[in-house]
């Protein structure tokens, strides 16, 4: 049974979020607060984390933060639950860490399902890892480790979110191939979002600032009209 750790303060939200997903077979935890969330997490293993940001005692962006920190919680799926539905808090949510966003007020039909996305794509993540294999992608002088999930640049090992290093495995996957915004938004991110949502954009911009320092080849090209490309100028 996997176990979900809800952390929303609003107590009517909460109660119909865990009932809903307790008939649905899941283990669900409710907290009102950030620090008991953080707390809970230090001693207990969980299969996912609902979590609001407009939380008591410390605020959902700095206990997503936190929940990474950890190197036992580092790779839980987080799916953060906002009222705050601009392009620019949804991306400041997914840049502090989490996997996945939805806006306040949502159905419960699609919680369910972004719930069980990101169960599947957490199980997978966890399946490759235990397999003794070495998939390496290179491109330049660029290099992503899929096994070890680690990334480097000439040598120099770079640091990337869950997200951003999503993003960058589907453009080594896919060199010199021209991958349109909804394609990048359906298999980075699993969930079509709203069209209007410019999140691919300034995740593009993210990875580009890590990974094409100043003196480096540019390596993500943006197609006007089309979308990017991961290839040498």
């Amino acid at each position: 049974m996997n176990k979900i750790l809800l952390v929303e303060d609003e107590l009517h939200v909460a109660d119909l979020i865990k009932q809903c997903l307790e008939d649905e077979g899941y283990n669900v935890t409710h907290v009102d607060d950030g620090l008991k969330g953080i707390d809970l997490l230090k001693n207990e293993s969980y299969n996912l984390v609902i979590l609001d940001i407009l939380l008591p005692k410390m605020n959902g962006l700095e206990v997503c933060k936190e929940i990474r920190k950890m190197n036992s919680q580092e790779n839980i799926p987080i799916l953060i639950l906002t009222a705050l539905g601009s392009a620019e808090n949804i991306v400041l949510g997914l840049d502090s860490g989490a996997d996945d966003y939805l806006s306040k007020p949502f159905k419960l039909i699609e919680l369910k399902a972004r719930i069980r996305n990101l169960l599947k794509r957490s199980e997978l993540f966890d399946s490759s890892n235990t397999k003794q294999q070495n998939d390496i992608f290179k491109f330049a002088d660029l290099e992503v480790n899929d096994y070890t999930k680690i990334v480097t640049r000439a040598g120099e090992e770079i640091s990337l979110t869950s997200t951003e290093y999503r993003l960058l495995l589907e453009f080594i996957k896919n060199p010199t191939k021209v991958i349109n915004r909804s394609d990048l938004l359906d298999n980075v991110w699993g969930i079509n979002y709203e069209i209007g949502t410019n999140v691919v954009d300034v995740y593009v911009n993210y990875l580009r600032k890590k990974i094409e320092k100043e003196g480096s080849k540019k390596l993500i090209h943006t197609v006007t009209g089309m979308g990017y490309v991961l290839k040498e100028d």
